[in-house]
């Protein structure tokens, strides 16, 4: 068995051991606390700001809601994305191989991630957040064009700036519990989907054409000035009654927001400079991003 087959077989030994079902495995009857925020208040984009301070704990606490449903709005948006891209790959190569035993075990786990999370938006009175019509008609082309490395950069942006933020709310007693219940989950099982995207990225990356590797330096980079964006959009601040312009602005210039964004792409930032995946152009847009 080649390295790629053993790392598959490792991790559907692993997803076999350690899988969850949401609707069993998170009490969703139990009641939200009026006081509790939705997430860790550091991880609010207002955190810190002059903005910050005239707002009342109830404005802090439905801001926080808002972030969450945007967040998991745009989980849900890059999941699906993500699927079909898996499906996509699967189908050109050997279904008997591990390697598209895991990727189809992959696609299972989004399906549920992807129902987890729209259920959530359900349970805290949120309406999910949707994309603008150009970004919702151009992103429906990326499982057409994202091939090799510049899928799997694809692939890493999206889940390892989220896994880092989100384990910020396992412990975090000022969370709602059903948030932090719901984060548990997608935390331990995207952790095998980080492993088996960077395990295939270094492998293809070993091939690859000069052309593929800036391709997937493009991708990357990109993906982290749009995540940036998607994370503080001016809609969940004018649905929490506060100024959008002004919020999204100070969201924007915030030093401490920055850090949060910087944090949370710390271990992908470090995983794409050891592999030579940052930098000549694509260097301005992750500092634009806020993320180095």
């Amino acid at each position: 068995m080649g390295d790629r087959e053993a790392t598959a077989d490792r991790l559907l030994k692993s997803s076999a051991r350690l899988s969850y079902d949401p609707d069993v495995d998170v009490h969703w009857a139990a009641p939200l606390n009026d006081d509790q925020f939705f997430i860790p208040e550091k991880l609010v984009s207002l955190y810190g700001t002059p903005l910050w301070d005239t707002l009342s704990r109830a404005q802090r606490i439905e801001l926080s809601r808002q972030e969450l449903v945007n967040t998991v709005s745009v989980g849900i948006w890059f999941e699906l994305i993500l699927m079909q891209m898996l499906l996509r790959a699967s189908y050109r190569q050997d279904p008997t191989t591990r390697h598209v035993h895991y990727a189809l075990t992959e696609v299972a786990d989004e399906c549920r991630h992807s129902t987890m999370f729209a259920r959530l938006i359900e349970r805290v009175d949120g309406r999910p957040y949707r994309n603008n019509r150009w970004l919702q008609l151009s992103a429906q082309a990326l499982p057409a064009i994202l091939h090799g490395p510049s899928m799997w950069v694809a692939t890493l942006i999206g889940e390892e700036i989220f896994d880092a933020l989100q384990r910020e709310h396992l412990d975090d007693e000022s969370v709602q519990p059903v948030v932090r219940a719901v984060m548990r989950i997608h935390v331990t099982e995207e952790a095998r989907h980080v492993r088996y995207a960077r395990d295939d990225l270094v492998r293809e990356l070993a091939d690859a054409p000069w052309w593929r590797k800036e391709f997937a330096r493009i991708v990357v980079a990109v993906g982290a000035l749009l995540m940036s964006r998607l994370l503080s959009r001016p809609r969940q601040y004018l649905r929490a009654g506060i100024d959008p312009g002004v919020a999204v602005e100070a969201a924007r210039t915030s030093a401490h927001r920055r850090e949060t964004l910087a944090f949370g792409a710390r271990k992908l930032v470090r995983f794409l400079r050891e592999n030579d995946l940052i930098g000549g152009p694509s260097a301005r847009l992750w500092r634009r991003a806020g993320m180095l």
